[in-house]
């Protein structure tokens, strides 16, 4: 065979030919050369590759450069080609000399695997492991399970490598397990996870837990009931019910399912049963409870389809057909079928009826009316001691005595005292109650008997059973038993009892019975209306001395007395109750004695009621004691003197807390009024002014204060008044005291009193700007304009004409220089001035009047007197003050009728201003 030119050397390739024949074996001269020749056709670099490796067999460069480009070469080729069988054919000649190189193994079952050529390709892989060392198979058994796992490859190949490969690596398992679940080898896939699970130090590499295996084992179990052998699914799921209890619920439906398959119904309901009635949990019960209704549902389903209108004409053939054959023993005729022979034996028998619709469906109805028992049953397997469960038990079989009373007796057995959550007492309670509708009161006693002797964890507990026992004696009017109950729960313990229980060191709680309030309030209200008044006092006498007694026991107890007329033993009730408590328990009690004192004694014993009074507010906080200054000068207002209700009210608005001293004045100075005349409360406004009230308090008591001036007619004591007041009200935010003052000088001032109210408003103003914050100039200039115009408006309405409000305006735009230093006047002076203003220096006190009063001469007064008419007002009644309105009226009775008409006449001229009485005297001169 000829070998065309382009495959002989060319004139460039000479100087490579020289080198080699001088150094053939030289691997760098070889691979220099293929370099050179890298864009040569592949048929002469596959000369040049065969004569290299000729020279060099051993060197795993030139295989695998030339293997890659063999392998590129088929890439886009059909595996049919022959170009693969000279590339597995090269692959075989490298592996002469290159055995020992897993790439190239690798490289060769890679490319049989994607020619599809199972059996060469399996003989291979197991060449390769055969050839290369056991550090190294892991680099090939991973080829050779995806080789293994393809679609294709029969079973029984696909099974023997990989329990070749577990041999190796046994850690693998799970691709195992999963290859025979994804293979439909049910059996061997149960039987490799049961042992994985048998196998304590397993250790999963996919990081699945031992739960998560049973889960699975438990799936493939059921599922495949019938592919499935040899193993004991009932002993492997109850294993996993035990060990793992978070799945418990989705176990036993599991190995239900796994009976439902095999057709063993029966045994089916038997593990949904159990199931049921031994998880702890609500929601496994939930899921046992919904696949037991599930398949109960399937089940009546499945009969209901099967049935046929027919059924009853194939009976009655099968009767008539029978009758000819009664004679017959079946069981001697040797050519029956197995199943014909059972259906002809069982042909008949109740439980072989296929036609069970109604025993199916009435199994459905028990098992849906059961569900709130068995829920109940699982809540209390979660806690026993759960008293309300116990409750909500017992109240299921309502209208069923009978199980009811066994509900209540396994209960108290059940419940331990300490333990419970809940009232366990109310157990004993209610079983006995039970027994009492049912008019059995032997048994009810009998049962309270035995619920007085438990060891409850609370003397409380104990007492609600004794008070129950008693309130059944009453019910049944057995007033005697009920009283004989008390006085039994309610005795002290002996000495004896005592020291053993203080030798054993835990007492149980019928030795603190003896202290219960309950027990001692019930056993007194049955006094009270069972016993004598000698019995009752005894047993509050007893609560009194085992010191348990609170403060409506006390006042109860005194309460009692007084109904009886013992009024003294009742205050001496109220004295012990006073001295055992202190404030705010006593407060009750000090308000009720106080109260009954005064309204038994009156002014009998007044000494005594003040000292009773003395001695409350003494030991009353200062928050609570208004209430108690107010009685007292009740008290002193009814049966004592003015004079000591007025230093009562004194008192008390030096005691009660600052919020509440307005009120107390308030109190005090209507008081005063009523009793001693207006003119009396001026010096309480003073004092309340000067006491330390806080500003807003003050400005609201000078308000009242000018409102009382003015209504008896002292306007310059009102002015003056308002003048104080002007330093705790600013401007800017207090308008309504600043308005009333407009009002008061628009009523009863002049231009000058106006002029100076405006003047000291612009210097509060300033004050409160400098000391509070800095107003913009333009907000001031804002200030003063508005201050001109609420001016004008006001001389307008008081009658003044134009020129004289310019003027005005005129004055108040220039403003004084020295408005701070009088404004810092006015804020120290407490003062009143007719007509002006006070101003106070360091030096002394100078009265100012812009409006000077110029008096005319006697001689010229008597001619004028005439001329000149000054208004007069009366003087208010409530000047006088209610008690000379007493004296008036007790000497008018003395008098008489006569005497009277001149007492009035003498009274009205009293009444009249000093101006008209001199009038008056002149013209009867």
């Amino acid at each position: 065979m000829s070998i065309p030119k382009e495959l002989y050397p060319s004139q460039d390739d000479l100087l490579y030919e020289e080198e080699l024949l001088r150094n053939p074996f030289s691997l760098k001269l070889w691979w220099r050369y293929l370099i050179a020749r890298a864009d040569s056709p592949f048929k002469k670099r596959f000369i040049i590759y065969e004569r290299a490796l000729k020279a060099l067999p051993g060197s795993y460069k030139l295989w695998h450069a030339y293997l890659r480009e063999r392998l590129e070469i088929v890439r886009n080729l059909p595996v049919s080609h022959s170009q693969y069988e000279t590339l597995n054919n090269t692959f075989e000649r490298a592996l002469v000399t290159m055995h020992k190189m897993p790439r190239i193994w690798i490289m060769y079952l890679q490319t049989l695997t994607e020619q599809k050529l199972i059996t060469r390709t399996r003989r291979t892989f197991d060449r390769a492991l055969c050839a290369l060392p056991v550090t190294q198979h892991d680099r090939i058994w991973e080829p050779y399970l995806m080789f293994v796992s393809q679609r294709g490859i029969p079973i029984e190949t696909s099974l023997r490598v990989y329990r070749r490969y577990l041999k190796y690596d046994p850690t693998h398992i799970e691709d195992f397990i999963e290859f025979l679940v994804n293979s439909s080898l049910w059996q061997e896939a149960a039987e490799r996870l049961a042992s994985v699970l048998n196998d304590d130090q397993f250790f999963s590499i996919k990081g699945k837990t031992k739960h998560r295996l049973w889960l699975e084992l438990c799936d493939l179990l059921t599922k495949h009931a019938t592919e499935v052998s040899g193993l004991n699914v009932d002993a492997i799921i109850r294993g996993g019910i035990r060990k793992f209890t978070d799945e418990v619920g989705r176990l036993w439906t599991s190995l239900a399912e796994y009976y439902i398959r095999r057709n063993l119904h029966e045994k089916a309901r038997d593990v949904f049963e159990e199931g049921m009635t031994t998880v702890v949990t609500v929601r496994d019960f939930s899921v046992i409870f919904d696949a037991y209704a599930q398949f109960e549902e399937s089940m009546l389903a499945f009969k209901m389809d099967n049935m046929d209108s027919s059924d009853e004409d194939e009976e009655e053939e099968t009767m008539k057909e029978s009758g000819f054959e009664d004679d017959e023993d079946v069981r001697l005729d040797v050519n029956l079928s197995l199943a014909k022979f059972e259906e002809k034996i069982l042909n008949g028998f109740w439980l072989h009826n296929d036609k069970d619709i109604g025993l199916r469906l009435a199994r459905l109805d028990n098992l849906i009316l059961r569900r709130p028992e068995l829920a109940n049953s699982v809540l209390l397997r979660q806690n026993p001691h759960n008293v309300e469960q116990w409750h909500r038990r017992v109240k299921l079989f309502e209208g069923n005595p009978k199980k009811q009373i066994l509900t209540y007796t396994e209960a108290v057995r059940t419940v331990d005292p300490m333990k419970a959550v809940g009232k366990p007492h109310t157990l004993w309670v209610a079983f006995a109650k039970l027994y009492e509708s049912y008019k059995d009161i032997a048994n009810a006693r009998v049962i309270f008997d035995k619920a007085v002797q438990v060891n409850y964890k609370t003397v409380d507990n104990l007492a609600s059973v004794w008070c129950e026992w008693a309130e059944m004696e009453l019910r049944h009017h057995n007033f005697n038993k009920a009283l004989e109950l008390m006085r039994r729960a309610t005795a002290e313990p002996s000495v004896e009892v005592k020291r053993k229980v203080a030798a054993d060191g835990n007492g149980p709680v019928q030795m603190k019975l003896h202290k219960s309030l309950r027990m001692w309030t019930f056993y007194v209200d049955l006094e009270e209306s069972l016993g004598s008044l000698e019995s009752t006092r005894a047993v509050y006498e007893r609560i009194l001395d085992l010191r348990i007694a609170t403060p409506q026991i006390i006042i109860n107890y005194a309460v009692l007395l007084e109904d009886n007329k013992y009024f003294e033993d009742a205050f001496k009730v109220y004295e012990r109750g006073v001295k055992i408590f202190k404030y705010p328990h006593v407060k009750d009690i000090w308000v009720t004695y106080l109260s009954k004192f005064v309204k038994r004694y009156g002014r009998t014993k007044l000494e005594r009621a003040r000292e009773l009074f003395e001695h409350a507010i003494e030991m009353t906080p200062a928050d609570q004691v208004k209430p108690l200054y107010l009685q007292y000068a009740k008290l002193e207002e009814d049966y004592g003197l003015a004079k000591r209700a007025m230093r009562v009210y004194d008192q008390a608005t030096k005691a009660v807390p600052n919020h509440e001293k307005l009120g107390m004045y308030e109190i005090y100075i209507a008081r005063a009024a009523e009793i001693f005349g207006v003119p009396k409360t001026r010096d309480i406004y003073e004092q309340a002014i000067e006491s330390g009230l806080p500003d807003k308090d003050v400005k609201t008591m000078c308000l009242k204060y000018s409102e009382l001036e003015k209504s008896l007619g002292e306007i310059d004591r009102a002015r003056g008044i308002f003048v104080f007041a002007s330093q705790f009200a600013d401007p800017r935010s207090d308008l309504d005291f600043w308005n009333k003052w407009q009002e008061f000088e628009v009523q009863h001032g002049n231009e000058d009193t106006f002029r100076e109210m405006l003047r000291i408003r612009r210097s509060v103003s300033a004050s409160y700007s400098q000391t509070h914050f800095i107003l913009p100039e333009y907000l001031m200039q804002k200030d003063q304009r508005l201050d001109l115009d609420e001016a004008k408006e006001k001389m307008k309405q008081a009658g003044i004409t134009e020129d004289e409000m310019a003027a005005l305006e005129r004055q108040l735009a220039a403003p004084a220089a020295n408005d701070n230093a009088i404004a810092k006047e006015a804020r120290t002076v407490v003062g009143f001035v007719s007509g002006g203003v006070e101003s106070q220096t360091d030096r002394g006190v100078k009265a100012a009047n812009n409006e000077d009063i110029e008096l005319p001469e006697e001689s010229e007064s008597e001619g004028e007197e005439e001329r000149v008419e000054i208004a007069q007002k009366d003087v208010p009644s409530a000047v006088f003050g209610g008690l000379i309105r007493k004296r008036e009226e007790n000497e008018s009775d003395e008098n008489g009728g006569e005497d009277s008409s001149a007492a009035k006449e003498k009274d009205s001229e009293s009444l009249l201003g000093a101006l008209e009485r001199i009038k008056r005297q002149k013209r009867g001169v």
